[in-house]
């Protein structure tokens, strides 16, 4: 019995030595490299068992603080949920009692109007038509406070509260009854133009605004009056008579379709002009020009060649002197030189001299001939090449707009026009010119024969 004992404390000193050697082993590396006491660690480990006791503490403290907070809230936030509630009830409430109150009174409105209503209402359709017909009226140009006033009044009607006074009913009636007075007058009053202010402008009526000789224009989107940027050709004058009058009859020319609008002014102003209608005919137009000029050029140097020739030969004929500084003298002057030949050797000496003077006589008329022939085959060359140019076009963009494709086909039928212009003229000339020509070699040949025939006479 005294045995087990010994080995038991022997057993429990070697386990505490084995314990006590692996905590000095621990300590060394938790330590790093210090050498900790048993009673320093377990010192260490009780004190950082406290902290985390403490920071438990903080932290559950300061999560029941959150929490009553978290509480405090939604219990004001249901709070605002039924005060919102009972407020929302309320206003409902309130709005259906205000619908049945409008509704009675819009009624009881109804019924102390009675035909005023649809008197009304025909007031507003009135004023409506009006206001649209001041905003394409020049006159509005003179007059611009009467639109404000129209679109015041339709809003004051459009509103179920309030409703229109006599005096406004009386200016309207006013308005359209001063529109068709000065659908009729002839005025002048300073208005901006463009960017010049108080100009004179003078309102022919409803239908035209004319300015120191110009043409103007009314924009009804912007309100503004403008010089027409191209005037229409001869009406100036009367534009300018009509502002220095002051009393009389003045003519001038007015666009019936009005001012704003009106397509008979702008048909006229867009018109181009000989000069621009010859430039629509480009390079084939020029060309074509060019061969007019050059054949006009020709035609007048033969007429006055032919001219001096034709007196020339008169002036021979009434001379018994031949002088070979004409047609006929150079003839005359070859039957003189072949008079001892017989008739048959004169005859064909004296034809030969008329071939010789033939190219002088008739020179420049194959040319004219040629040009007249020529002029209509480039016009009808421009017209075929301005065609394609256009289909081309049409190909590409479509045929959308018939003013663009009648606007390419007329400046490609410009070419034949230029062609004809410049053929029929040459033509003519040509013609003239040859009988002309014709004469004369019919005068050298009747002399000749009447020289021949005396010989064979004699």
């Amino acid at each position: 019995m005294s045995l087990f004992p010994n080995k038991l404390k022997a057993g429990l000193l070697v386990t505490t030595f084995a314990f006590i050697t692996s905590m000095s082993v621990s300590t060394q590396v938790f330590a790093a490299g210090e050498v900790l006491s048993s009673q320093e660690l377990l010192r260490q480990v009780k004190q950082g068992r406290s902290q985390d006791a403490a920071e438990n503490k903080k932290r559950e403290k300061a999560f029941l603080a959150e929490k009553a907070s978290q509480e405090a809230k939604i219990a004001k936030a249901q709070a605002d949920i039924q005060a919102l509630e009972a407020k929302s009830s309320e206003l409902e409430k309130q709005f259906s009692e205000n619908e049945l109150l409008v509704e009675e009174k819009r009624k009881q409105r109804d019924d102390r109007l009675g035909q005023l209503k649809e008197l009304f209402g025909h007031l507003t359709g009135a004023a409506g038509d009006l206001r649209s017909r001041f905003q394409n009226s020049i006159t509005t140009s003179q007059f611009e406070e009467r639109e404000e006033f129209l679109r015041a009044l339709i809003k004051k009607m459009n509103n179920d509260t309030d409703l229109p006074s006599i005096e406004e009913i009386e200016q309207v009636w006013y308005e359209l009854h001063r529109e068709m007075t000065e659908s009729g007058r002839v005025v002048k009053y300073p208005a901006t133009v463009g960017t010049e202010d108080n100009r004179e402008i003078v309102r022919v009526g409803l239908f035209n605004l004319v300015s120191n000789g110009d043409y103007l224009a009314y924009d009804p989107d912007t309100r503004s009056v403008s010089v027409l940027p191209r005037q229409p050709a001869g009406l100036g004058n009367g534009a300018t008579q009509l502002q220095a009058s002051t009393s009389g009859v003045t003519p001038l020319g007015i666009d019936p379709t009005g001012a704003v609008g009106g397509g008979f002014l702008k048909a006229i102003i867009n018109t181009p002009n000989l000069v621009e209608r010859w430039h629509q005919g480009q390079i084939v137009g020029y060309v074509i020009t060019a061969i007019g000029a050059i054949a006009l050029l020709v035609a007048l140097w033969r007429f006055i060649v032919l001219g001096m020739i034709g007196s020339s030969i008169k002036s021979q004929m009434k001379s018994e002197e031949i002088n070979d500084k004409n047609p006929l003298g150079r003839i005359l002057k070859v039957a003189d030189d072949n008079k001892h030949s017989d008739t048959e050797s004169l005859e064909l000496h004296m034809g030969e001299a008329i071939l010789k003077e033939s190219p002088r006589i008739l020179a420049g008329l194959s040319t004219l001939k040629i040009f007249s022939m020529v002029a209509p085959l480039l016009g009808l060359l421009g017209t075929v090449t301005g065609m394609i140019i256009v289909f081309q076009a049409i190909t590409i963009y479509g045929a959308g707009d018939p003013k663009a494709m009648a606007g390419g086909i007329s400046g490609a039928l410009i070419t034949t026009v230029l062609g004809l212009i410049v053929a029929i003229p040459t033509l003519l000339l040509y013609t003239m010119l040859n009988n002309k020509a014709r004469n004369l070699l019919h005068i050298l040949e009747e002399q000749s024969t009447g020289v021949v025939a005396e010989r064979a006479g004699k």
